[in-house]
């Protein structure tokens, strides 16, 4: 019972710590992946990996949210629900994609997609 107690205490200190802004950042990030890939945002929010399409497309959101909005890799980790080392291999998938160049022309267009959502849902605030 007291580990049960010290797990929830645990996880309820590591949800307080997802700021604002990281949880706008995470919010633009799945809508501008969602919509450039066709899919609902609900299937980037999946507990578990899902299908290739929607698991490449959460990656993207997750590389979006470090490289593009400069969120460490530990409070991408904790706003997507993962690891920081799933994270960062999710960065390295996506970045390796970038060599293909209408991958890298959606992408840049997504990071601005991104910074231009988080000014509309946070006024005041840049990526």
């Amino acid at each position: 019972m007291a580990e049960t107690v010290r797990a929830l205490d645990v996880s309820r200190r590591r949800a307080a710590r997802i700021t604002d802004r990281t949880h706008v950042v995470r919010r633009a990030s799945e809508a501008a992946v969602a919509a450039a890939f066709g899919l609902e945002p609900d299937e980037l929010k999946a507990a578990t990996r899902g299908p290739a399409r929607a698991a490449f497309a959460r990656q993207t959101a997750m590389y979006l949210a470090h490289v593009g909005c400069g969120l460490s890799l530990t409070d991408v980790g904790r706003a997507f629900g993962r690891d920081r080392t799933t994270v960062a291999h999710a960065c390295g998938v996506v970045e390796d994609q970038r060599d293909e160049p209408e991958f890298d022309f959606m992408l840049t267009h997504l990071e601005r997609a991104v910074a231009a959502l988080i000014a509309a849902l946070a006024p005041g605030r840049e990526a």
